[in-house]
């Protein structure tokens, strides 16, 4: 990623024609009441509307690219330049620039199946070889063998990068910002007819026009300023829905997610994307149940267990509407989640929801789990019968540290990945590793997510298991290989490092780490009698574990050193502040952070470090200091009341 501030450039005339859009979109009544996706305004005619191709000789001043004004930033990440005010109007965050990779990558190999179906054959630069992809498992073989003989007698049309086909897919950014995701899929993502760019702010849309102009990939690209919700509830029409709906909110995306499922194409991909981490991960279960009618945990398992509840959300959410959804990828990577569903129509299908979502047991104590189905399905034959579940799955406390458990859930217990589709772009990634700034991060993240047992929900991790127990933490390796030689599946998880995801039952795990104490003992006379370390070490083993390290143990993301998990990319890279439409983000954040840090630790008693701001009795009216009151001072003397 490259930054540029433009100090000073000539006024030309197209700079003067970019300040007259940008006033009028700013006050136009087109404007407030927002963009159509096709149909530009009337007073603004250089906003959204598809200019002449590059080298046509017919181009007038309006199509010329506009430069950057005094104060703006040029942004450069992938192919796209983009302009950003010096106001910071609107949200930028270079740290999700891995997401907007991932994203082009997911993308690119779904339209390479899809256009497959239609006769078109993507061009990718870079690409050696052409990967053929195949999602669809509804096409037999008749189907496939009239495609390749009618591909026969037909040369195949190609579709590059840049330009426009008429039999391409359409991509909606429903909140789009700056427009830098909308501006990189049209120059780095063959195979598209259109790309619908919109936010809710008129600044953002006249932003996103102007960076379409100035990467002069206008001709693809439409500037919409609606509510989202409002226009995917627009495109709801068979006709009429996006084949791709991108939804990277600040935030929680929860009220755009009823729109999204309703206005995707049969077979199209969903790409949703959660920052609201911190009501995801436990600390909040009644706000995640509001949002996404799933309680949260906290525990070491969180990063996983939120990627399964918007699954969870997502397919509830389609099944009002008989359709179900297919993830094809979901990652949980620096302080978001990203989930790739395809979103299908199907009756039948639909009824298998309520088997696929299971509640979970969690221990307060020991930190064991256990998965609860909400329905059985049962296949015999041609004949499904569907089922309550039975349960629960423990008993009133924990037959291990005899703790209670928690309740949440409810979460998606299916796979979370398609491995074929995961390997697929990984095989495209790997060879052009040219084509992204982040190649090796993505080739590390989905490596990881290829080795990822995917009937094992959730997972454990080595530090808790030996934090229960108050002894030391076991090698990774020396833990997975007495799974292993127990007769276990076990990988590690994208989502932590420390991870464990095995098919092994919490009581071979705890076998385990008695194994592991005798070799390396705790004090156990200083252990409480009611503690789940006393609990769990006063029970004799059932197993004899043998951590003499396998081969297999080291799985080859792992022995390759890719890049899992990377260190933080700069100071203070996590969320940053919402954009603000009247006065940009406050320079002066990260000063505010730090002030705020322990500021209920190590309290000053001098005067002059106390806080300035009036006390009670200033807001009462009836403090004595006046304008000198401040948050503490000598409270006013008491005065006697005697009588004489």
């Amino acid at each position: 990623m490259l930054v540029r501030t433009a100090l000073h450039f000539p006024r030309h005339s197209c700079v003067a024609s970019t300040r007259r859009i940008l006033h009028r979109c700013a006050v136009s009544p087109a404007f407030s009441r927002g963009l159509r996706s096709m149909d530009p305004p009337k007073d603004a005619p250089n906003v959204g509307i598809p200019c002449a191709p590059a080298g046509t000789s017919d181009a007038t001043a309006a199509d010329t690219p506009p430069e950057a004004l005094r104060g703006e930033m040029v942004v450069k990440e992938g192919k796209a330049s983009i302009l950003f005010p010096s106001a910071n109007e609107v949200f930028y965050n270079p740290v999700q620039e891995f997401n907007r990779d991932l994203t082009c990558a997911v993308i690119t190999e779904f339209a390479r199946e899809v256009l497959a179906q239609r006769g078109v054959k993507v061009v990718v630069p870079g690409e050696t070889e052409r990967v053929v992809v195949s999602l669809s498992e509804e096409m037999n073989e008749t189907e496939a063998q009239a495609e390749e003989k009618s591909g026969a007698e037909e040369p195949p049309v190609t579709a590059s990068v840049g330009e426009k086909c008429e039999r391409g897919i359409r991509v909606l950014e429903g909140l789009a910002a700056s427009g830098l995701r909308s501006v990189r899929f049209a120059l780095e993502v063959p195979g598209l007819q259109s790309v619908t760019a919109n936010d809710f702010s008129a600044k953002a849309a006249a932003l996103i026009a102007r960076n379409a102009t100035y990467n002069s990939v206008d001709h693809l690209l439409q500037a919409s300023c609606k509510d989202a919700s409002m226009l995917m509830y627009e495109k709801r029409g068979k006709k009429e829905r996006y084949d791709v709906i991108d939804l990277d909110p600040y935030g929680s995306p929860s009220c755009f997610l009823d729109a999204a499922v309703q206005a995707v194409s049969e077979g199209g991909l969903l790409c949703v994307t959660c920052t609201d981490m911190a009501v995801m991960a436990g600390n909040s279960g009644e706000t995640c149940y509001s949002k996404y009618g799933s309680v949260s945990i906290k525990s070491k398992y969180c990063h996983e267990m939120a990627l399964r509840i918007i699954l969870h959300s997502l397919d509830q959410r389609a099944g009002v509407y008989q359709r179900y959804v297919q993830p094809l990828l979901s990652v949980s990577v620096d302080f978001y989640i990203r989930v790739f569903v395809r979103v299908f129509t199907g009756q039948a299908k639909v009824k298998d929801s309520a088997s696929k979502q299971a509640l979970v047991y969690n221990c307060v104590g020991c930190g064991s789990f256990h998965l609860q189905r909400l329905g059985r399905r049962t296949v015999s034959g041609k004949h499904t019968k569907y089922s309550p579940a039975t349960g629960p799955p423990v008993g009133p406390s924990c037959e291990h540290c005899e703790q209670r458990h928690q309740l949440g859930g409810p979460i998606w217990a299916e796979p979370i990945h398609d491995f074929d589709f995961v390997q697929k772009v990984l095989s495209a990634v790997s060879g052009n590793p040219e084509r992204f700034g982040t190649s090796k991060r993505i080739q590390g993240v989905l490596s990881m997510v290829t080795e990822e047992l995917e009937d094992a929900p959730l997972y454990y991790t080595a530090d808790s298991l030996s934090s229960t127990i108050h002894c030391n933490t076991p090698p990774l390796l020396q833990l997975r290989s007495a799974l292993l030689h127990a007769g276990h599946r076990v990988s590690l998880s994208h989502a932590c490092k420390n991870a464990i995801k095995t098919d092994a039952p919490p009581g071979a795990l705890w076998d385990i780490m008695r194994c592991w104490e005798r070799s390396n003992p705790v004090k156990r006379e200083k252990l409480s009698e009611t503690s789940p370390a006393f609990k769990i070490l006063s029970t004799e083993p059932k197993l004899e574990a043998c951590f003499t390290v396998r081969e297999d143990a080291n799985p080859q993301s792992r022995k390759r050193h890719l890049t899992r998990f990377q260190e933080n990319p700069q100071a203070f890279w996590g969320p940053k502040a919402r954009a603000k439409a009247s006065g940009g983000i406050s320079t002066d954040l990260q000063d505010k952070r730090k002030k705020s840090q322990n500021k209920r630790k190590n309290q000053s008693a001098e005067s002059t470090q106390l806080k300035s701001f009036p006390c009670k009795r200033f807001k009462q009216g009836k403090c004595t200091h006046g304008e000198d009151c401040c948050y503490s001072h000598d409270p006013p003397p008491k005065q006697d009341h005697t009588l004489e």
